[in-house]
């Protein structure tokens, strides 16, 4: 059988790519005395705590178990995975050291790193990848993100104590970019098994730093791995971290959160809003660090289980009669891109054409509304029947991204079209919305490094999938459905992005979504904080941070 052999490649930093001037730089300049500037190596300073805020509460800490950004945050600290995606997006080696793939794409085996351990003392070897990977597939763990990573996943074959072999079902052109995601970091097996459920709050990896506590709704608290030599090649200290811990603190609510940098009770904080950029510009003792996330941006999905929201003509009603870029302007202050496409740019096959395609048309939202046969009241809400067309706009809280507040502004704009917007703010997603589908539009993202992302929420699911989570939104295509069966195993960059352009229009031509915001991931942090990187997704990376 003929194989196609990876070699280790050259080591690559984000820095450049994805920082703003001067918010990773280990160097200061200092004038001569030539008169000439000239630059002066810093040593890191060894020691110290960094207290980052995070936005909003993590759901797990199990990489296999959530479903949340903000989870990968924290996670990320603490678990590796098998590549590392560059900030060209080629793929490197990490925990694996090199991987030959077979002639007919469904079988991977990697060689594995023989000097690595997990944090409770068990030796990472091929079992351990077979373990973790054979337990996102298992139901009994309820995995989240992780499965539709993992899929096109069937089966391993531990080779000998660091080799292992990966088959696949069908050829998947996303595979080993998906595996670089921390979502399918790897787990220590002795842990998994002795925390079974409980898991999500003991996580136990092989990452630079090791968890030691979280409390609800407060913080989470890991230290330094002192055994740790195994970094990636998208960070400069690839051995034990500078910082002794960090201490993620959980604060949702936007000005506490800002104040608590400025005030010096925390070093740093993501998710700045936009009406404070500009005064943490010109903030002397206050540095920004801002990167675009890429995969989907934040989206509306129509619920298209449910009348009259299965009908097209519904559908775009509402997409013309929602004025997204005056959402966005008015919530964000132009610091947010608008989104047009079921994809962010930046990402394979992101097709541009569709920008500035569909603007608002109350006449025309008006027109489909009528040939469906609502007619506007005396209250001015359109009825059919003598039921009331009624929206149940479902969102969830804490007001994450101002994201309640668009649906305030929607309530407010499909009132001219005689649509009433009921919203439903609630803590309980899971069981509203992927339990029991009770809505009609919600709003979600994600960040992922690969248009299959997509199949997960526009390919149609069988029974037994819907059964165990609703799928957003719940339409069906067959035609959607064959060109995402083949932009999963087409390995062509150059054909996959012509098939992602067709996913892409015909979603929007079809009104499955409105696509509203691409997400800017933004840290404010004290000037005494330095080394904070991003990987290729835009997650905080915190291998070289030290504190001066």
């Amino acid at each position: 059988m003929k194989l196609i052999k990876w070699k280790k490649l050259l080591t690559i930093t984000l820095a450049s790519a994805l920082l703003l001037s001067g918010c990773a730089s280990s160097t200061t300049t200092k004038p001569s005395s030539e008169g000439t500037t000239k630059k002066e190596e810093v040593q890191p300073k060894e020691g110290g705590e960094l207290t980052y805020a995070l936005a909003t509460s993590p759901d797990s800490l199990d990489p296999h178990r959530s479903g949340l950004a903000v989870a990968v945050r924290a996670f990320r600290t603490i678990f590796d995975s098998l590549v590392v995606q560059g900030s060209d997006n080629s793929i490197q080696p990490w925990l694996a050291t090199e991987w030959t793939v077979s002639e007919d794409a469904k079988s991977y085996t990697f060689k594995l790193r023989e000097d690595v351990t997990f944090h409770d003392g068990t030796p990472f070897n091929a079992e351990a990848v077979k373990y973790s990977f054979d337990r996102i597939i298992d139901p009994k763990t309820q995995a989240k993100n992780a499965v539709a990573l993992l899929k096109p996943y069937e089966s391993s074959e531990v080779i000998d104590e660091f080799t292992i072999k990966i088959n696949l079902a069908t050829p998947s052109s996303a595979f080993l970019s998906n595996l670089s995601q921390a979502m399918l970091g790897i787990v220590s097996p002795t842990a998994a098994e002795k925390y079974g459920d409980q898991f999500v709050k003991n996580p136990v990896g092989t990452g630079p730093f090791k968890f030691v506590s979280w409390t609800e709704n407060a913080d989470i608290v890991v230290e330094k791995n002192e055994e740790y030599h195994w970094g990636p090649s998208n960070v400069e200290n690839k051995v034990v971290p500078y910082l002794d811990k960090i201490t993620f603190k959980i604060i949702p609510e936007e000005a506490t959160r800002i104040g608590s940098v400025q005030s010096g009770q925390v070093l740093a904080a993501e998710t700045v809003p936009p009406q404070n950029i500009v005064s943490l510009n010109n903030d002397p003792n206050q540095q920004l660090l801002q990167v675009n996330t890429i995969g989907l941006p934040y989206t509306l999905f129509f619920n298209q289980r449910k009348e009259p929201w299965n009908d097209v003509k519904a559908r775009k009603a509402v997409q013309l009669a929602v004025d997204v870029d005056a959402i966005v302007k008015t919530l964000y202050l132009e610091t947010y891109s608008r989104a047009w496409s079921p994809l962010t740019p930046g990402i394979l096959g992101y097709d541009e054409s569709l920008e500035n395609k569909n603007k608002p048309d109350l006449e025309k939202a008006n027109q489909f509304l009528d040939e469906l046969g609502y007619v506007k009241g005396e209250d001015g809400i359109r009825e059919k029947d003598g039921k009331k067309l009624i929206l149940n706009y479902v969102d969830g809280t804490p007001n994450r991204e101002k994201r309640n507040d668009i649906a305030v502004i929607i309530q407010q704009q499909l009132k001219k079209v005689g649509i009433k917007v009921e919203i439903n703010i609630t803590k309980d997603i899971a069981s509203v919305v992927q339990q029991k589908a009770d809505y009609d539009l919600y709003g979600n993202s994600q960040v992922n490094s690969d248009p299959n992302a997509l199949r997960a929420f526009y390919h149609t699911t069988t029974p037994e999938e819907e059964a165990l989570v609703k799928r957003l939104g719940g339409g069906s295509d067959p035609e959607i459905d064959q060109w995402l069966e083949e932009g999963t195993v087409e390995l062509d960059p150059a054909k996959r992005i012509e098939i992602y352009k067709k996913v892409q229009q015909k979603i929007i031509d079809e009104a499955w979504i409105i696509p509203i915001y691409v997400f800017p991931y933004t840290v404010a942090a004290s000037k005494t904080v330095n080394g904070i990187k991003f990987d290729a997704l835009g997650y905080p990376l915190f291998n070289d941070v030290n504190i001066n």
